[in-house]
């Protein structure tokens, strides 16, 4: 058992010193950078998505409304 938690403080310890040392954190404009970037890409996508529904709606609104 005093193994078990020995490895588990040595994790860690570890993992600290790896988040403190060796990570590179980005600096607030890249970070800020990204977020616009990822935004800007959600809503093209959502805009896609939206136009694509909205065609497809009106081509089966079409379609059944002539069967129909």
């Amino acid at each position: 058992m005093k193994k078990f938690f020995n490895n588990v403080a040595s994790y860690c310890r570890e993992s600290y010193n790896e988040l403190v040392h060796k990570v590179s954190w980005p600096t607030m404009s890249e970070l800020s950078n990204s977020a616009v970037v990822v935004l800007t890409a959600s809503l093209v996508i959502a805009l896609i998505v939206f136009l694509i529904d909205f065609g497809f709606e009106k081509i089966m609104t079409f379609i059944y409304e002539k069967v129909f």
